[in-house]
């Protein structure tokens, strides 16, 4: 449609200052042996010689059967060229890939009654999003009536929260600034990847059981705003240990198969951001639950298993350890200020640390080390089925709505009637978190007074200017972008919302269009506790008490939700809880107002309407993102040919790097497939076959233009050994043998091997070649 000039010229002249005011968070085969494999006192997680996937004698009294399926596809899209979404910085644009990203399929179905059923996703992605469940329900309902029974009621599409990996992919104006727009393939690559592994869980339903269990995980996370916590209540506070939840909940998967059971996967929650990947990072990964999932499906031996690493309550949680301290200046090396996180007056000095801080890796090894905790606590858990309980009870039940929360009006348990308002951030938003610092001179918790210049409330104005119902709706948020009142050119943030829950026996599932902090998720989890309850007394539901878990960021990105008392103190978590200070109490209302519709049978109750639908605005967006043009080899060289090569003698902790003549890996996503690959040779069978690829940690696939002009580019392909062998960690001497890291003996890494590079070329008239590279051969003695 015809746009006004104007409007793309604000845009495109918003895009410099949005984009550093930080707009979210800112600033197979294989021949080697993994830890869990070893026999010996190598073994640094003392787990049995075989870990295939556990298998138990079939017992009648291990709870209800349910129809159950796991599936995993690649989302993987564009690795270059496009930026990232989490930090909202447009320095921080991919350049390769470390891990390529997957949405993960778990199907819950009732045995007796199978168009009952849901399914929730895990994407490595920074959150669910209103386009992209959009998408994925739509191509659902093109695939015939066996995938009818998928729709808008029991689909969750939830987001890991990972900051690295390709964004541009979002519904809303705000979250596509600094990406310069939408980009549709980004996009297509997480619609088609989703869809596909639901049709895979789909096609492996069969009949089998769930278990619940938990487990502590004490030193994956730390709360990014205790300040903002102290505001709750102190007999609260009281009554836990910790002001973050370290408690991972477990749900196992697991399918009757003759005469024993087999576990098919697992669906963990836990909160920590995915924030250990810092922002200077620009390779594509899953970040810390990225690494949690594949260590946990590598270590089951079995292809098919599915592991599922989702969020929970992540809102002011961070996995950045060791607190957050000034890097420069004259307060560097010492803490930030607790209330405001701010070194000497300034924000952008102050980051927190994680477990390997110092590496200068872009917090490849912290980011490790946060996954490998996740990791290491499911792993336990799962082997030890006496910790779980069956889950029990023969319902299966699903709801979705969507809700205008620019002006949702309610009763407060305590009497008062409140209204929440159209969505707004505050000028803490901009400041960012100690996870990634803001720019210029904006700062947390200072609500009454956010001491910033002028000119950022005349760019707000700009975009729109809020009245004083707006201003007063709000509160102690000193309103900086009106954004749910921004309609040009479209939509800049929702304002309508999906409200979700699901439920199997017991287990009630809160699926979140936002980031809880941790006492919101408290307390919000706590309130549909209580009421499931006394709700639900039915024979059919099961005899076990309720158990509640929370997952987001999901469906529509909400950004944060904050508890009253902390939305008072207006740190970055406050300050970006969109729809005013009775944002959760509004979430826990339509969700308790909703349970009812979660009981065996509903018949007596009326209708649900499903309310507003949300504009889809893929075909609307801006985009600013340029094709790819042409790539050209240079004069007398071929695709693929090798520029630079391996050296032919190599120790296990060694990195071997081969550089090759080049293409832009736009041209071709390779889903489910892979740019870079090593290959070691088999002398049994006089062969070479692959034994690591993108999947794996250890490879890493790097792109570089080398001439615009001419199109020219090159690709570095290195095997980094250290992750296998521990040399990531230092020293012998500083090493510690409780990481379950891979951990090969070197003798198992010695063999002989060569790189491969798979790439594809655009041709003027637009035409794709694939194209492959050899690197020479190389030994690891």
């Amino acid at each position: 449609m015809a746009r006004s000039p104007l409007i793309v010229i604000l845009a495109a002249g918003l895009l410099v200052v949005l984009s550093t005011i930080n707009i979210l968070h800112r600033y197979y085969p294989s021949t080697v042996y993994f830890p869990w494999q070893h026999t010996t006192s190598n073994n640094p997680l003392d787990l049995p010689a075989s870990q295939s996937a556990p298998k138990a004698a079939f017992n009648v009294n291990d709870g209800d059967l349910y129809l159950l399926g796991v599936g995993k596809a690649d989302i993987t899209g564009p690795v270059v060229e496009i930026n990232f979404m989490g930090y909202a910085d447009t320095a921080q644009v991919g350049s390769g890939v470390r891990q390529r990203l997957y949405s993960r399929a778990f199907i819950i179905g009732d045995v007796d009654k199978p168009a009952d059923r849901f399914v929730y996703l895990v994407l490595d992605t920074q959150s669910g999003d209103t386009a992209v469940r959009h998408g994925i329900l739509e191509a659902l309902q093109t695939m015939g009536d066996e995938f009818a029974v998928y729709g808008q009621q029991n689909v969750a599409v939830t987001g890991t929260h990972s900051h690295s990996g390709p964004g541009a992919w979002l519904n809303y104006l705000l979250p596509q600034v600094t990406s310069y727009g939408f980009h549709k393939p980004s996009y297509q690559a997480i619609v088609d990847g989703a869809v596909t592994s639901i049709v895979r869980g789909h096609e492996r339903m069969e009949p089998g059981r769930l278990s619940i269990g938990t487990t502590e995980v004490l030193d994956a996370n730390v709360n990014r705003s205790p300040y903002a916590y102290l505001a709750n209540p102190a007999d609260e506070r009281e009554r836990y240990e910790h002001d973050v939840d370290k408690t991972m909940t477990v749900l196992r998967f697991t399918q009757v198969v003759k005469d024993h059971e087999e576990d098919i996967g697992i669906l963990t929650w836990f909160p920590v951001h995915g924030t250990s990947m810092l922002g200077n990072n620009t390779l594509v990964t899953g970040d810390n639950k990225g690494v949690a999932a594949w260590l946990l499906e590598k270590s089951t031996d079995d292809a098919d298993f599915v592991a599922g690493f989702s969020q929970a309550n992540v809102g002011d949680t961070s996995p950045n350890i060791l607190g957050a301290y000034c890097e420069s200046g004259e307060f560097a090396g010492e803490l930030c200020d607790f209330k405001t996180s701010l070194c000497g007056n300034k924000s952008q000095p102050c980051h927190g640390r994680g477990p390997y801080y110092g590496l200068d890796d872009a917090g490849t090894a912290s980011n490790y080390e946060i996954g490998r905790r996740q990791f290491d606590g499911a792993r336990r858990l799962l082997d030890d089925k006496a910790a779980f309980t069956p889950v029990s009870g023969k319902v299966v039940k699903s709801l979705h709505q969507f809700v205008n929360l620019s002006d949702y009006h309610f009763t407060l348990p305590n009497g008062t009637l409140v209204r929440t308002c159209p969505a707004a951030l505050g000028y803490s938003f901009a400041a960012g978190t100690t996870d990634g610092p803001g720019a210029f001179d904006f700062k947390q918790a200072q609500p009454g007074d956010p001491h910033a210049n002028p000119l950022w409330s005349s760019i707000g104005n700009r975009i729109h200017t809020p009245n004083d119902t707006q201003k007063a709706c709000h509160g102690d948020k000193v309103i900086l972008l009106d954004v749910g009142e921004s309609d040009s050119p479209y939509d800049w943030s929702p304002n309508i919302v999906d409200a979700q829950l699901l439920r199997v026996g017991q287990l009630f599932i809160i699926v979140a269009p936002g980031e809880a902090t941790t006492m919101a998720g408290r307390r919000w989890k706590e309130a549909l506790q209580a009421e499931a309850a006394a709700t639900f007394t039915d024979p059919t539901g099961g005899a076990e008490e309720p158990v509640v878990v929370l997952g987001g960021p999901a469906n529509t990105y909400g950004h944060y939700i904050s508890t009253p008392e902390e939305y008072g103190i207006q740190r970055y978590e406050g300050a970006s809880t969109l729809y005013g200070p009775h944002t959760l109490a509004a979430y826990i209302n339509l969700t308790v107002s909703y349970l009812p519709y979660l009981a065996a049978s509903t018949e007596k109750l009326p209708s649900l309407k499903h309310g507003p639908h949300p504009p889809i605005l893929i075909n609307d967006s801006l985009s600013f993102i340029r094709p790819v043009v042409v790539d050209r080899a240079p004069f007398f060289k071929h695709f693929g040919d090798v520029k630079s090569d391996v050296h032919a003698l190599n120790r296990p902790g060694d990195t071997i790097s081969a550089t090759f003549v080049g293409a832009n890996p736009r041209n071709d996503y390779r889903l489910g497939g892979t740019f870079a690959a090593v290959e070691q040779f088999d002398y049994d069978r006089m062969s070479w076959r692959q034994v690591r690829d993108d999947r794996d940690w250890s490879l890493v696939y790097e792109w570089e233009r080398t001439s615009s002009v001419l199109g020219t580019s090159e690709v570095t392909i290195s095997w980094e050994t250290k992750w296998e062998t521990g040399d990531w960690q230092g020293s012998a001497d500083d090493r510690n043998e409780e990481h379950g890291d891979l951990l090969v003996r070197d003798s198992e890494l010695k063999g002989l091997y060569r790189l491969r590079y798979y790439g594809d070329s655009k041709a003027l008239g637009g035409s794709i070649t694939a194209f492959e590279g050899v690197s020479g051969e190389f030994r690891i003695t």
